[in-house]
Formats: C-alpha cells, sequence, structure tokens
C-alpha cells in the first residue's frame, strides 16, 4: 500500500526540502501552501525526487483557521475516497511576525505557530488512527526557551517582541506535541517534534535583522544577539529538514513516541517547561477555546 505524506508550507524552504525527503523515501507527498505556482514548481521537484507522479499540491492559507478547517475536510475526503491511509503529518508553518498584528481578532504569531497545527492535527486524528501506524511531526524551534511561560491568556502580559512571542508559540505547541504523544498512546500513531536548529528561509530572511523584535534587555547587546542570529540561520534548508525526515521514516523510531528530535537528528531532551503537565493542560484550554473542534462541542 502506498505511503503517503502531508508537509504544511511545504512548497518552498524546510518544508520543500522535507517533501523532497519523503518523496526519496517512497512517500506519495501532498505540500500545502498559498501560491499555486510554488506549489506547481513543488510538485514537479517531487516527482523526481520519489514516485512519479505522486506529488500533490493543496492550496490553503494556514493563518486562517477556516481555511484550515475546509483542508482537514478535503484531506480526509480524499483519503476516505482512495482508501489510502494518512502515514505522515508535518506540521511545519511558521511564522514570525516584527509587528504586533491579530489574525480573527487572535494575535497572529499564536495562530499560525499553534493553533494552525494544533486544528489540522486535531481534525485529521481520525484519518491517522485509521491509517496507523502513522507518525505525526511538528515542527518546533530553539526559540521556546526565550519564551514566556504563561499562558492564562492568548497573549502575555508586558510588550511585544517578535522573537519572544514566536518562541512562546513554539513552546505552546511544542507542550501540545507531547500532550498529545501520551493521550494518543497505544494507538498506533506516533507523535514526534523535530527541531531544525535554524537555516536561510523566508521567515528568517530580513526578519531577525530588526533589533525590535527582542525585548529591551537583548537590544543592549543587539551587535551579539544579531551575530548569533545570521550563525543560526546561515546553513542550509536541506540540513535543516533533516530532523523532521528522519522524525517521519526512519525505522528506529518504530514503536517510540513522545520523543524530540534535535537539530542533529537523534532524540534529545525537550526544555522542561514543555513537559510541564499545568503549562500542558493551560495551553490545551486556549486552544479549545480560540481554535474549537467538532469533539470540543460534543464534550
Amino acid at each position: 500500500m502506498t505511503k503517503t505524506a502531508v508537509v504544511t508550507a511545504g512548497t518552498g524552504g524546510i518544508g520543500l526540502e522535507t517533501a523532497l525527503g519523503l518523496a526519496a523515501a517512497g512517500y506519495a507527498v501532498t505540500v500545502v501552501g498559498r501560491d499555486a505556482e510554488r506549489g506547481a514548481g513543488a510538485v514537479k521537484r517531487i516527482n523526481a525526487a520519489g514516485p512519479d507522479g505522486a506529488g500533490q499540491f493543496l492550496s490553503a492559507d494556514l493563518s486562517s483557521l477556516d481555511q484550515v478547517r475546509a483542508l482537514a475536510d478535503r484531506i480526509a475526503a480524499d483519503h476516505d475516497a482512495s482508501g489510502e491511509p494518512l502515514t505522515v503529518l508535518v506540521n511545519n508553518v511558521g511564522a514570525m511576525f516584527p509587528q504586533r498584528r491579530t489574525l480573527g481578532g487572535v494575535e497572529a504569531s499564536f495562530v499560525v505557530n499553534h493553533l494552525s497545527p494544533y486544528l489540522l492535527t486535531e481534525l485529521l486524528l481520525p484519518t491517522l488512527t485509521t491509517g496507523a501506524p502513522s507518525r505525526i511531526v511538528n515542527v518546533t524551534s530553539g526559540a521556546v526557551a526565550v519564551g514566556k511561560r504563561v499562558f492564562d491568556a492568548v497573549e502575555p502580559p508586558g510588550g511585544y517582541y517578535g522573537f519572544h512571542w514566536y518562541g512562546r508559540a513554539k513552546l505552546a505547541n511544542l507542550a501540545y506535541t507531547l500532550d498529545l504523544a501520551a493521550r494518543l498512546a497505544g494507538t498506533g500513531v506516533s507523535v514526534f517534534a523535530a527541531d531544525p536548529g535554524g537555516a536561510a528561509t523566508d521567515m528568517t530572511n530580513g526578519t531577525l535583522t530588526d533589533p525590535k523584535i527582542v525585548s529591551p534587555a537583548l537590544r543592549l547587546l543587539w551587535p551579539l544577539v544579531r551575530r548569533r542570529f545570521e550563525r543560526s540561520t546561515s546553513g542550509p534548508a536541506s540540513a535543516a529538514a533533516r530532523p523532521s525526515i528522519v522524525a517521519a521514516t526512519d525505522n528506529a523510531l518504530t514503536g517510540r513516541t513522545g520523543l524530540l528530535i534535535g537539530p542533529q537528528s537523534h532524540p534529545v531532551a525537550p526544555l522542561r517547561a514543555a513537559t510541564d503537565r499545568r503549562l500542558a493542560e493551560a495551553v490545551r484550554r486556549l486552544s479549545e477555546i480560540h481554535a474549537p473542534t467538532p469533539a470540543d462541542a460534543g464534550a
């Protein structure tokens, strides 16, 4: 039976390199993105890397939770119709915003980096469970270490600093990922986080050159901070994709779950805060309020 994978934000950068790696491993890969022209280019490269004609592009703006819901419906319906299992879901989407903005009335970084992948995953759990053994891979970031660890509300107290708020949203998603792994234990669905380390991508190009993205304390050290950003985002996207590819395909991970695959493509210990049960419960409550699913309505 065909092994299938869905990679969000898969038409460029780390997402595309992840899709190419999955195709080379024999997966029929569907990439999700906003730009049809980039999608067509991605599919052409996927088909050259793997099974001929197995690449597919689905259009969706992952910053819109309504479009995430429609995307989940489309993916689930396609797999129901074909009878093929959904083997791998890679939530690669991510964004950093230099200035505060909202999407649907909710702070944008929290929407894109947590609520969007959270909602897509929750809506596809029936499809992934039916197709088990299957894997969920959520792409995280080392920026989780700088995020505020309070989740009483979507937005933490204090001023807006894009890098820290990005890290906080990624922390929320990492905590959700580890909690989900525990929830799904015994179902045949394995859940992993993957830390790409860093690479030159559309997200990092330009964004990390503005000192306003960090707190005033770090701005005092901006020359040092900027050099660190430059070093951490100088690598190729192909190398940054390796942790996601390993999480999705490595046979050594069969039967395992709840692991963080680090930048060197082997399991590493997650930030301790991400394993805090109270933090995970707070994230879960926020997620159910701002990205409700039919299961939440029936609860």
